[in-house]
């Protein structure tokens, strides 16, 4: 596992992020004063010094559940509020932009041109002057410490990133609509397109003798499904000078195909609340929302803004995310057995316990780097 992989990871899903939360802010219509307060506030707490200088020192990676907390507490590093509801989805969305930018780079090394996209864009966003200092000083550490690899170690970097994504399937309307994923959630990989650069087009084959000169060549049909192209040129490390769309903004990119989405969002939507209308219990998502809010509270509490706040509903349609779930709701029954008043049956859990109160407990991965994010707030 490479040690390399945090900053690209927490860079990338970042700038998916703002993707999304500029979207759904000027789709809703939040005043652009507002609209940039909260990028500006999420983009600085990404770009802080001290966290910075941590995020880059060579680390193992963290877990999932470490990584979503530290994205949920900088959606609300600003003054918008989302639920627990919008935020999973909005986590989901991040995750499979950019595990689908992994899986249709063509080179290895072209996972720093879709860091250098995103990169790009959150300097884009980010209108505070006392901003440009930070983006500048981590677009120099970017460069130090990625531009020069070779491309082993690159392909030891995606392969990790990979790890990271394994199991992860969610299905996302816009994949869905332009045929670049299946009902199953796996992605569509066509073999068409650009191929790596520094490679030849396949076709033909050249025989050499002893010496290593060539003899012969001769060339052979590719199948009318392979259309490869010559490979792109290989970008820079300078920004906006990537030579790849992947790591661009898709809802600015493919506004067609999100409007059409919408239309069939609508009819899911509709399916999905008169089948959430035969539920008694509680449903998964309140349960989700305590979850959640005890998390939080367990890896140090939640974050405190002054001034006043709005709370942003980010898919009052849900255009995105197609939940599989829905089809065949769940009951869920919560309870609560911190609560019984029976002395045998407390002790009785005291005994599954895995913790030994002698010892002190040890934190898990990436309490840190929260912990770090609490104190630059």
């Amino acid at each position: 596992m490479s040690h390399r992989t945090m900053p690209l990871l927490f860079l990338n899903l970042g700038g998916e992020m703002m993707y999304i939360l500029d979207q759904r802010l000027q789709a809703q219509s939040i005043p652009k004063e507002k609209a940039n307060t909260v990028k500006n506030d999420i983009i600085g707490m990404m770009m802080n010094r001290k966290f910075i200088d941590e995020l880059f020192k060579p680390q193992e990676m963290y877990p999932k559940r470490s990584m979503k907390t530290m994205f949920d507490r900088l959606a609300h590093a600003s003054i918008m509020r989302l639920n627990s509801a919008s935020m999973d989805k909005l986590y989901d969305l991040m995750t499979m932009a950019f595990k689908y930018q992994v899986y249709m780079c063509p080179h290895p090394k072209d996972l720093f041109y879709v860091t250098m996209n995103h990169f790009n864009a959150l300097a884009q966003f980010a209108t505070g002057p006392s901003l440009k200092e930070q983006l500048s000083y981590v677009n120099e550490l970017l460069v130090k410490n990625y531009f020069h690899l070779s491309s082993s170690e690159w392909q030891f970097l995606r392969q990790t990133i990979l790890k990271f994504f394994q199991d992860v399937h969610t299905k996302v309307s816009v994949f869905l609509k332009d045929n670049r994923q299946t009902q199953n959630g796996w992605f569509v990989l066509n073999p068409i397109g650009p191929i790596p650069h520094g490679s030849e087009i396949p076709g033909s084959i050249r025989y050499f003798d002893d010496s290593g000169f060539q003899q012969s060549s001769s060339t052979f049909p590719l199948p009318a499904v392979c259309k490869y192209e010559a490979p792109l040129s290989t970008g820079s490390e300078y920004m906006g000078d990537s030579k790849t769309i992947l790591g661009t903004n898709i809802y600015k990119t493919s506004g067609s195909a999100v409007k059409a989405v919408k239309e069939v969002a609508k009819v899911e939507q509709h399916k999905k609340k008169e089948s959430q209308s035969t539920a008694r219990l509680t449903d998964s998502e309140s349960v989700a929302a305590a979850e959640l809010k005890l998390l939080t509270h367990l890896l140090g509490g939640s974050r405190h803004v002054t001034g006043p706040v709005f709370k942003l509903n980010l898919f009052d349609v849900d255009e995105d995310v197609v939940d599989s779930a829905s089809d065949n709701p769940q009951q869920t029954l919560s309870i609560d057995a911190s609560q019984t008043k029976s002395r045998q049956l407390a002790d009785i859990m005291d005994d599954f316990s895995l913790t030994d109160p002698t010892h002190p407990t040890t934190k898990d991965k990436g309490d840190d780097l929260l912990d770090l994010m609490d104190s630059c707030s």
